[in-house]
């Protein structure tokens, strides 16, 4: 069996090794998109902050400072963790498909478990400055989605996002089939829809784990 790390997969590998296919906007995309609510004056005095400072900084952050002063910052306050499920980063997953051992560190991932995750259904990547990045931070994103798949050995979507600097794409994978949403600018008022579409993913994982 042959082994190869998320990093080195590229979108066109995966659509030839396992079947993945790009469509258009699903049903499931399209009511993410349509991510609602309100916003509290404080949340938004807070995202503003956030987004003033990653307009300031985003040409000059390392992976880790994007990482920790504003994807961190926005997860926490869409504070998502619960009882029966939370945030993890950093985690190593090993997983075999068809034939391949999938394995390497997610950023970051929502599942149930308190210590160590155990049914995924989010996951966040990349993290990188748009100018500086390397590799295929779709195919790293969409191959990280396969292998949460294969973990949960059901039909459930897993819904992922890829962020370059500025720049964050939503992605949902279902079967072999998979949708990306168009980028959403975190330095302009995007950042409270980005903000609205996190938030969602805490009432999805809340009724899945109903299931």
């Amino acid at each position: 069996m042959r082994a190869k790390s998320f990093k080195y997969w590229i979108t066109q590998e995966l659509h030839e090794q396992f079947g993945l296919e790009r469509v258009e906007p699903s049903i499931l995309l399209s009511n993410w998109l349509a991510s609602d609510g309100e916003i509290t004056i404080e949340e938004t005095n807070r995202l503003n902050s956030l987004r003033s400072q990653l307009r300031e900084n985003v040409d000059y952050w390392n992976e880790e400072e994007l990482k920790m002063k504003f994807i961190g910052q926005i997860l926490d306050l869409v504070n998502i963790d619960s009882k029966n499920f939370r945030t993890f980063y950093d985690r190593t997953i090993t997983v075999e498909v068809k034939g391949v051992k999938l394995n390497g560190k997610l950023d970051m991932l929502v599942a149930t478990g308190f210590q160590v995750p155990k049914k995924p259904f989010f996951c966040v990547h990349e993290y990188k400055q748009e100018t500086k990045r390397d590799g295929d931070p779709k195919g790293q994103l969409l191959v990280e989605m396969v292998a949460l798949q294969a973990l949960n050995q059901n039909d459930d979507p897993i819904y992922g996002c890829y962020v370059l600097g500025e720049n964050w794409h939503f992605v949902v994978l279902e079967n072999n089939q998979y949708c990306i949403s168009d980028a959403f600018r975190a330095t302009q008022d995007d950042v409270f829809m980005i903000f609205k579409m996190l938030r969602k993913i805490k009432e999805y994982v809340i009724e899945l784990t109903k299931a």
